[in-house]
């Protein structure tokens, strides 16, 4: 798979223009490599919106899911950082999704992504399932990397004491990564296979937006270091 391991968190959030400063420097300085040194965590990616809201969005891969609630994630998570604490009470927004990856077709990762939120039921979870297979083959796709396909798991994604996350907001929503090397190309494969009759089985997603890659960090990438 295209995707490292079987876990996935994706984190999102907006930030006020007074504090974005800070906020980025404090991602880039100490929060990326803070998480992805993690016992089990693989490598995380950053991204800006392009055209989506929240503006911004990160996804750490985990080796398996149960890393996103083991022992050593939740020992960092009840022992942030002083400069994490300040930082997070800033979030606004702020969507936490701790997620299974079911599908991940393709070969690499872009610096576009085009990202689908989607909103299943028990009824009807399979037979999406089986569609995506299909809508998230790349095949020769131009401009098109890999497709892949997050389910969330709704007991551990949400708030926890210190990250002031949306509760329950879509708990057991599922999310489409599309990877690609332009925007563009990303743009038209949504348009194509979400909305209109060519979504089918799908209703409306619940967003879709576009983001552009700021940079990424993989556990090697600390222990070079």
């Amino acid at each position: 798979m295209p995707l490292a391991g079987q876990g996935m968190l994706l984190t999102s959030m907006n930030i006020d223009a007074a504090d974005e400063a800070e906020f980025n420097r404090w991602y880039d300085r100490e929060h990326l490599e803070e998480r992805v040194a993690i016992e089990g965590f693989l490598e995380a990616r950053r991204y800006v919106a392009h055209a989506a809201n929240p503006k911004y969005l990160s996804l750490y891969s985990t080796a398996t899911l149960e890393v996103l609630d083991s022992p050593a994630y939740r020992a960092r998570l009840a022992n942030q950082t002083e400069w994490s604490r300040r930082s997070m009470a800033h979030f606004k927004d702020m969507l936490r999704v701790v997620a299974r990856i079911t599908i991940s077709q393709g070969t690499g990762r872009g610096a576009a992504l085009g990202l689908v939120r989607l909103r299943p039921t028990a009824d009807n979870a399979g037979a999406w399932r089986d569609a995506l297979q299909e809508k998230l083959a790349p095949a020769d796709r131009e401009g098109i990397i890999s497709m892949h396909l997050l389910e969330s798991e709704p007991e551990l994604s949400g708030a926890t004491a210190d990250i002031p996350a949306v509760r329950n907001e879509g708990a057991r929503d599922w999310f489409v990564l599309i990877d690609g090397t332009r925007v563009g190309a990303v743009s038209a494969v949504m348009a194509e296979r979400f909305t209109g009759p060519a979504a089918a089985p799908f209703p409306l997603p619940v967003s879709v937006g576009t983001y552009a890659l700021m940079w990424d960090l993989a556990k090697s990438d600390i222990a070079r270091s």
